[in-house]
């Protein structure tokens, strides 16, 4: 049935499975913390829920996803206090342009660019990592050509 006729509110009988990355699956200690409180607020709610009802299905999705990605967490320990160079779990601030942003590098599942927060494996905190105070990394996209300077580099 063409999805024109269906009601609102209806669900399908089925939900594609959510996409697991296939990079290793690093995570800071809150993003541990984080992946484990979703998951286990998704099995209670499993719990609230009859075998029929339509919300059951996406919370037993949603819910594999989370027991995957825990399965496959790496937990990475914070960088020293003290830490100079940009790595996992460090936090950057940057200028661009004269305006001044600070980017946590994080676990995939963490990430949330409006917040701040960078993927490890996203090109912004490829190019970025391994830098230092100081230094200068230019960035090429189909949106054009970046000059990003690194003006400090901390544990996030």
């Amino acid at each position: 049935m063409s999805q024109a006729f269906a009601k609102e509110g209806d669900a399908p009988d089925e939900f594609p499975e959510r996409p697991v990355s296939d990079r290793p699956n690093y995570v800071t200690p809150a993003g541990l913390a984080d992946l484990r409180q979703k998951g286990e607020a998704l099995a209670r709610r499993r719990e609230t829920l009859g075998k029929d009802d339509p919300a059951r299905a996406l919370v037993e999705r949603d819910l594999r996803y989370y027991e995957a990605r825990l399965a496959s967490a790496i937990p990475v320990p914070p960088p020293a206090p003290d830490v100079s160079q940009a790595r996992f779990g460090c936090a950057l601030e940057l200028e661009e342009a004269g305006a001044r942003t600070r980017y946590a590098i994080v676990g995939e599942d963490e990430a949330d660019p409006a917040a701040g927060k960078l993927a490890w494996s996203s090109p912004l905190a490829l190019a970025l990592i391994g830098a230092k105070a100081g230094d200068a990394r230019t960035l090429e996209s189909p949106a054009g050509v970046r000059t990003l300077k690194i003006l400090s580099v901390s544990a996030a």
